[in-house]
């Protein structure tokens, strides 16, 4: 298991476990965290589940691909720390991860 934290638009800090190989997004709706809708279950087709990723650890996850970037045009408020929680893989390294949801999903 892996430790992640996401953070919602309230301030309210959501510390779980995350199985390793899961989705970030799986592991958010396993876990009740709020604002993280997950509209196409995880297939990136929509956005609904865009978090911001800490800054500090962005270098940590897997570059994005097209189909990705393609997804996020359909978010709101898209910063540079901008990822879909279905693309990522939870694994060891990513321990202590802190993601941010957005205000409002798309």
């Amino acid at each position: 298991m892996t430790a992640i934290s996401f953070i919602t638009p309230d301030g309210t800090r959501y510390d779980i476990d995350a199985a390793d190989g899961a989705s970030v997004m799986q592991a958010a709706i396993r876990n009740d965290v709020p604002g993280i809708d997950a509209d196409c279950g995880g297939a990136c087709a929509c956005a609904t589940c865009h978090v911001y990723v800490d800054e500090a650890r962005l270098v940590e996850i897997p570059p994005m691909e097209a189909m990705e970037e393609d997804m996020l045009d359909f978010a709101l408020d898209v910063r540079p720390n901008s990822r879909l929680s279905c693309q990522i893989r939870v694994k060891p390294d990513l321990d202590g991860l802190t993601l941010t949801v957005p205000a409002r999903q798309a």
